[in-house]
């Protein structure tokens, strides 16, 4: 058996592998997937959030939360401890590090390949469409807001959704509010939603040895921390006020 701490590891060791790997795919040169868009790569994460769920359940962290805004969002909720809090964020980016560095030796030689020291970074972490800080934040609030409030109704167990899903099939659920969120509030940021997922392969980027990489931009790396945080409240709090 493993533990929590290992779970989060390797459970959102996965989710950046692929997630981030998909992006890599679509945006450096003479890769196969090269241009083939936002659909692939919200899509993409999809897949990896469902990958990361089952592989977190099965080497010790049930919970599998693989994003501190969502654990977070448990501790407001009463049902998750501060210790273990504690211990899922940090399993969560060490994961999200060590899924990063993953995606560079993946991708090793395409970074010299590729000349725009921006696409290398949104390889690995977020930035927006257009840079207005407050706007931006609000639009990463929104976005995990939805992503931890929805998850709370998948799993309530009082009103119209009694009783939670079947064995199984709630990683399912969640991995399609992720696509949707993706393709339906993804435009202006990127969708973070994940404070883990977001600095934790910023960190990477800027300690990798990643050919023409240029900075990575630590001036709105507060914002996918700081937007999900907030999110991830807010939607606790509704949750408790409406019963779920």
């Amino acid at each position: 058996m493993g533990s929590q701490f290992l779970g989060e590891v390797l459970g959102t060791m996965t989710l950046i592998l692929l997630g981030n790997g998909v992006v890599a795919a679509v945006l450096l040169n003479k890769s196969k997937a090269q241009n083939s868009g936002w659909i692939v790569i919200t899509a993409g994460w999809a897949f990896a959030v469902l990958a990361g769920v089952f592989v977190a359940a099965a080497t010790g962290s049930p919970e599998a939360d693989l994003n501190p805004a969502v654990t977070v969002a448990k501790v407001v909720m009463g049902g998750t401890t501060v210790n273990d809090a504690v211990t899922r964020i940090a399993g969560e980016f060490l994961g999200a590090f060590i899924g990063s560095v993953l995606v560079f030796l993946t991708y090793f030689q395409h970074w010299g390949e590729t000349s725009d020291a921006g696409l290398k970074l949104a390889c690995h972490s977020t930035g927006p469409a257009i840079r207005n800080p407050f706007w931006n934040l609000i639009t990463e609030i929104v976005g995990t807001f939805v992503l931890v409030f929805v998850i709370f109704c998948i799993f309530a167990k009082s009103g119209a959704t009694a009783g939670a899903p079947a064995a199984g099939v709630g990683p399912y659920l969640v991995a399609m509010l992720v696509w949707g969120i993706g393709l339906s509030l993804g435009g202006p940021t990127g969708y973070a939603i994940n404070p883990a997922r977001d600095l934790g392969p910023r960190i990477a980027h800027a300690v990798l040895p990643i050919p023409g990489k240029g900075g990575s931009d630590w001036g709105y790396a507060w914002i996918p921390v700081i937007g999900p945080c907030i999110g991830g409240v807010i939607a606790a709090v509704v949750a408790k006020a409406v019963g779920l």
